[in-house]
């Protein structure tokens, strides 16, 4: 089970970051909240793939005006085309980071994390 190695990003200058490999079915990252971070998926296959962020806690968040919405499929990333790359600011989908959290359908996916303050 691979877990998403994050780098810190504050250091003056250049900064080497870390890989990691998914293997698309058992990923997990940590994401404590105090600290801004990114996540960055690049995917160096043949073909585009769909990885889905999802918190083991993350279950319904109450939307002003809207009501409860359910987070138990998780974050879908959508679909991510072969040599493309994405990007997730993590604070802004935080409701879905809750508990252990797993990125599942990325196999073959680079993932960097880096973390700011």
């Amino acid at each position: 089970m691979p877990a998403i190695v994050s780098t810190d990003a504050r250091a003056f200058g250049v900064v080497s970051v870390a890989e990691t490999v998914l293997n698309g079915t058992t990923d997990t990252l940590i994401y404590t909240g105090d600290r801004r971070a990114l996540l960055t998926l690049r995917n160096p296959t043949a073909g585009a793939l769909s990885p889905i962020i999802d918190g083991d806690g993350a279950t319904v968040v109450h939307v002003p005006g809207v009501g409860n919405v359910s987070l138990a499929a998780g974050f879908a990333i959508g679909s991510i085309a072969a040599g493309a790359m994405k990007s997730i600011y993590l604070d802004g989908i935080k409701e879905y980071l809750v508990g252990t959290i797993n990125i599942t359908g990325g196999t073959g996916l680079i993932a960097t994390l880096l973390e700011f303050q």
